[in-house]
């Protein structure tokens, strides 16, 4: 049998893959699968999968079925020669093996076999009812580079529904992406059901209309927009995710980027500054002044929203399932400087300033969160006025605030808006759909490198990982959140798992080559990326206003 496009086709690319065009294998209406002890949950997401795709029953093989060891085998178990999240498939006649150093190990690797079988195992029902699946002789050994490969997806500015997000799951799952980072809550929009505090959803989720394109633009679309997640949602979401060895990590944004909270509760802002009654859901982008006031009532109220969110999101899921994401970034500290509330309670702790006030806020629920078994992660800016004990950060601003992070011993997750910020508009053409700021081509995600040189190889350690971040302002819907993520979250997916050389010497000619095979499992899926050849003329928003930037600010 001749070697297969799908077989030197993957993506992520394997660390090592040895193809047999001698020998091939085959599934088919009698293959069996054997599931090993820890490797059920991946049998059940394989019969769910392969199953419908193939409509072959993959019925239970324990023990040799009749007709001898001609029969197509499909067996899963758990290797102690593997690194937890490492794999090994091994497609040899009759025999396919999937192995992993533990049930996640398992279930990349038939993400992987999956990869081999071709796009059409990436449908919902059989194209070919009755086929045989002819397979490529090979052996493919992978581990991943990076413990956090993440996707941070919001849904505050433009809401999902809860469909859409199982979708991104699977997706996710597809690119051996294992961290949903999941923005739940902003100045636009409040997405999560707290039941003690319920006008967080009642009045904080819709927004009477909203900005089409960037702040500046004066186009609106004037209806309501909103929705939230009830708390059954969430634990589906949750459920659904750690059943692909995926971690959501919930999103609630303190002390800025909270104007959806104070509108529903008035007496969480800054009441002797301005009337905080009169807020509603902001309807437009940007940065809003209104921020939350450094009282004990704003402490306890959001106290209140995490023990009901700790709930929701269990610790014991999966790996990094322990953090708890507070943002922390973009906090305008004007009303602080005009609030005597504010001012006093600086003067009262003996802070130098409006920096170290919100250290303190952040402070606050580092320790909160500690004393019940969790982490707080947050944006960069948590480092402005001394780093909370124990908290890890996003860097978002370039690397600076990793590399100040990791070097004070703190634990980091790269995403620099520079590299991985896929809002970011993928070309210069002026037919690109509400352009934001400046051009990050496929090829400048494929070579983005997470860990910046200047760290030594101890602090390099702290580096759990990387992610990319979806905001979706200028997405009002999931065909545009396809065209923004894809094809670049291939691409980032790659660089999260493998361990690629410096990126000047990346083969950027073989992704592409290895992209048009994934192109096709993409429309299996049915994803509506952006082709390479540009925007098709749905995908196209003619007289919408974006941002463009001319050029890239450094990056470090």
């Amino acid at each position: 049998m001749t070697e297969t496009p799908e077989a030197t086709a993957l993506i992520p690319a394997p660390r090592r893959i040895v193809l047999d065009q001698h020998r091939h294998g085959r599934l088919d209406e009698g293959t069996r699968l054997e599931a090993g002890p820890g490797t059920e949950g991946v049998a059940r997401w394989l019969r769910a999968t392969l199953g419908a795709a193939t409509g072959f029953p993959l019925p239970d093989g324990g023990g040799r079925p009749e007709g001898g060891e001609r029969e197509s085998r499909l067996a899963l178990s758990i290797e102690e020669d593997l690194p937890p999240e490492g794999y090994r498939v091994v497609v040899d006649g009759p025999a396919i093996l999937i192995q992993g150093g533990s049930a996640a190990g398992v279930f990349w690797g038939a993400q992987t076999f999956r990869q081999l079988l071709g796009p059409d195992a990436y449908r919902r029902a059989p194209v070919r009812p009755g086929r045989e699946w002819d397979l490529a002789a090979v052996t493919i050994e992978d581990s991943p580079r990076f413990r956090w490969r993440g996707l941070m997806l919001d849904v505050s500015r433009h809401f999902m529904p809860k469909d859409g997000v199982l979708r991104y799951l699977d997706l996710m799952a597809a690119h051996k992406l294992n961290v949903l980072h999941f923005h739940l809550t902003d100045d636009q929009g409040w997405r999560v059901e707290i039941k003690r505090f319920p006008k967080l959803t009642e009045t904080g989720s819709w927004r009477a209309r909203t900005k089409f394109g960037h702040g500046d633009s004066p186009l609106w679309e004037e209806k309501p927009h909103g929705g939230f997640y009830t708390q059954d949602d969430i634990r589906e979401i949750v459920a659904y995710a750690a059943e692909r060895h995926i971690t959501v990590v919930p999103e609630i944004d303190v002390p800025g980027h909270s104007q959806a909270a104070i509108s529903a509760y008035p007496e969480l802002g800054n009441t002797d500054v301005i009337d905080t009654t009169s807020l509603s859901v902001w309807d437009s982008w940007g940065i809003s002044e209104n921020v939350l006031a450094p009282t004990d009532n704003t402490l306890r109220f959001y106290e209140g929203v995490f023990e009901e969110l700790l709930e929701l999101f269990p610790a014991d899921t999966a790996e990094f399932s322990e953090f708890v994401h507070v943002g922390g970034d973009e906090c305008l500290k004007d009303q602080w400087r005009q609030s005597p509330t504010a001012q006093a309670r600086i003067e009262e702790l003996g802070l130098a300033d409006e920096d170290e006030l919100q250290s303190w806020f952040i402070g606050h629920f580092d320790k909160w969160l500690s004393a019940r078994g969790r982490r707080l992660i947050g944006w960069d800016e948590i480092l402005e006025g001394g780093l909370a004990d124990g908290a890890a950060v996003s860097s978002w601003r370039g690397y600076r605030g990793g590399i100040a992070a990791a070097r004070a011993g703190h634990d980091v997750v790269m995403c620099p808006e520079q590299q991985v910020y896929l809002d970011y508009r993928q070309h210069g053409g002026p037919d690109e759909p509400v352009p934001i700021a400046y051009v990050r081509t496929l090829e400048d995600v494929y070579r983005f490198e997470p860990v910046p040189p200047e760290l030594t190889a101890d602090e390099a350690r702290h580096v759990l990982g990387t992610q990319a971040n979806v905001w979706t302002e200028v997405m009002e819907d999931s065909g545009r959140v396809d065209y923004q993520t894809f094809p670049r979250l291939a691409a980032f997916a790659e660089v999260a798992w493998g361990s690629l050389p410096a990126p000047a010497e990346r083969d950027f000619a073989d992704f592409e080559r290895r992209m048009t095979a994934h192109y096709r499992r993409l429309d299996a899926l049915g994803v509506g990326y952006r082709p390479p050849t540009g925007p098709l003329p749905w995908q196209r928003r003619p007289g919408v206003l974006g941002r463009p930037i001319e050029g890239a600010p450094p990056n470090k």
